[in-house]
């Protein structure tokens, strides 16, 4: 598996897989695919990496400037992911995480910030707390990490 930029030839794929990877997410309201296309249309995409093996893209994550306090100084929210939902849970979203927050170190932001399960984004060093909030979600599903 390769983990590239993606190119204007894989959206339409990124769609596809968007939707298929939160179909069947009871937390999902589908939107995720409609975002990240408003995001990329407004060019605040700032990292969209795609994983691709031998039959094509397998996964998707994107990255994009987040405002906190009214500024947006270096922090970067992570969302959506996607893996084709046959094959979730082999390390696909994991190399896709990784591989982001590395690329991101290397633009020397200062962190990132995401909504999601602590349970799995624990295990990159994301935390809760802090009294950061998103509209009214529990407080523990808003997570950050800080890359100083």
């Amino acid at each position: 598996m390769k983990i590239r930029l993606e190119t204007p030839s894989d959206h339409e794929t990124i769609d596809y897989l968007t939707k298929a990877a939160f179909k069947s997410m009871p937390f999902s309201d589908g939107t995720e695919a409609d975002s990240l296309n408003a995001l990329r249309d407004d060019g605040d995409l700032t990292l969209s990496l795609v994983a691709a093996d031998d039959a094509g893209l397998v996964g998707h994550i994107a990255f994009s400037p987040v405002f906190i306090d009214g500024h947006c100084d270096g922090w970067f929210g992570l969302g959506p992911v996607s893996v084709w939902p046959h094959l979730q849970r082999k390390g696909i979203g994991s190399a896709l995480v990784n591989e982001g927050l590395d690329r991101l170190r290397r633009i020397k932001a200062d962190g990132c910030i995401l909504v999601g399960d602590p349970g799995y984004y624990s295990r990159f060093g994301f935390q809760s707390g802090d009294g950061l909030v998103y509209r009214d979600l529990p407080s523990r599903l808003v997570q950050w990490l800080a890359f100083w």
